[in-house]
């Protein structure tokens, strides 16, 4: 079946609902770091294009006073902390505390005051204090671009739902390690638990 095919049939069977932007949006950067971007490392997945997407973004939201918050990994030695995620992948020793590959990518530098969430689950909301924070600060809807889109993104886009935000996925700023697990994600959340918007689009909509 085509991809317009499948659309179609998706939105005939009651899919594909739209979901509104707020008036009190944050940019959600998930995982943005060095595991992604350095050649030696397991997770490397080849996403600079995405990766400068996020800067833009970043640079984007701070001018409009857009909250940025930013989420990483990290895992005691061991990964005893990671539980059954991390015995089901082992490319997560990347996180291990002291590791390079756990810091935020060349280019993303969190301010002072702004949010970093450390996490051990591929969701940003699942054991973090990431909806409460977002609540205090009077957010309604959670863009968010990051790494990887099969994995911690869509997780964390199901989960921003879930937890009441409207989610606004940044394709552009999203990134995967095959085109075939982004494609199906993207696909996928769209039609069930986002909006997937261009970064033209997203960067109107913080105008």
């Amino acid at each position: 079946m085509q991809v317009s095919d499948l659309t179609a049939d998706y939105e005939k069977a009651g899919f594909g609902g739209r979901l509104v932007f707020g008036a009190a949006p944050a940019y959600l950067v998930v995982d943005v770091v060095r595991a992604y971007t350095d050649p030696a490392s397991p997770l490397y997945a080849g996403v600079e294009a995405a990766l400068a997407s996020n800067i833009r973004m970043i640079a984007a939201c701070r001018a409009q006073d857009v909250p940025v918050i930013f989420t990483r990994v990290l895992y005691q030695a061991g990964g005893a902390d990671g539980g059954v995620f991390y015995r089901k992948v082992p490319a997560l020793s990347a996180y291990l505390e002291g590791s390079p590959l756990g810091d935020f990518c060349e280019g993303i530098v969190p301010t002072a005051d702004e949010v970093i969430v450390t996490k051990q689950y591929a969701s940003a909301f699942f054991g973090t204090s990431l909806a409460a924070t977002l609540r205090a600060i009077g957010v309604d809807t959670v863009l968010m671009g990051g790494f990887s889109t099969s994995g911690c993104v869509r997780a964390s886009a199901l989960d921003a739902l879930q937890n009441g935000f409207v989610p606004f996925v940044v394709a552009d700023a999203c990134g995967d390690r095959d085109p075939r697990p982004h494609d199906a994600s993207l696909f996928d959340l769209q039609a069930k638990y986002a909006e997937v918007v261009s970064e033209a689009t997203a960067l109107s909509l913080i105008a």
